[in-house]
């Protein structure tokens, strides 16, 4: 809240530069706002008398969003990648998915490993179990295992997580 939003009788007052004025009437407070050409500006509303500072509330916005923006900038957003692999994998198939995953994790997304069980297939669920052991040693120097294989329905999934992201 500032300048006439603030509702109250009293408050702490911090001046412009940061020094306490102690606690003054909501008109002085705003008088001495008014006077250096700044806003009042509720900093502490649940404090017990409320802390208003007086300071350049548009300069004050203008330095938050500029933070904001300069956060969102640097963050890394983690994608998903997910690979689908049978039960009966073949050799060469199983090292083209090798490949994929591996890229994935060095582009420093997680990677979510799936088995699909198809008919009978479900009965031998171990099988699934090793293809996808065998992929989180085959990357075990890129990830770190972060949900163990577990079955879900006619599925079993795993997911990696690169080591840099750790």
């Amino acid at each position: 809240m500032i300048n006439d939003e603030i509702r109250v009788k009293e408050v702490r007052l911090i001046g412009a530069d940061g020094e306490q004025l102690g606690i003054k009437p909501i008109r002085e407070a705003m008088q001495i706002a008014i006077d250096a050409s700044l806003d009042l500006v509720n900093v502490a509303p649940t404090a017990k008398p409320p802390v208003c500072r007086i300071m350049d509330y548009g300069k004050f916005r203008y330095e938050l969003q500029k933070k904001d923006k300069e956060a969102r900038k640097n963050q890394k957003v983690v994608e998903i990648k997910e690979i689908r692999l049978s039960a009966t994998i073949d050799e060469h198939d199983f090292q083209t998915k090798l490949r994929n995953v591996s890229k994935f994790l060095n582009d420093g997304d997680k990677v979510k490993l799936s088995v699909r069980f198809r008919g009978r297939e479900i009965t031998h669920a171990s099988i699934g179990q090793k293809v996808l052991e065998r992929m989180a040693t085959e990357v075990e120097s890129l990830s770190v295992v972060e949900r163990k294989p577990k079955l879900e329905g006619r599925s079993m999934i795993m997911i990696l997580t690169p080591k840099q992201a750790q």
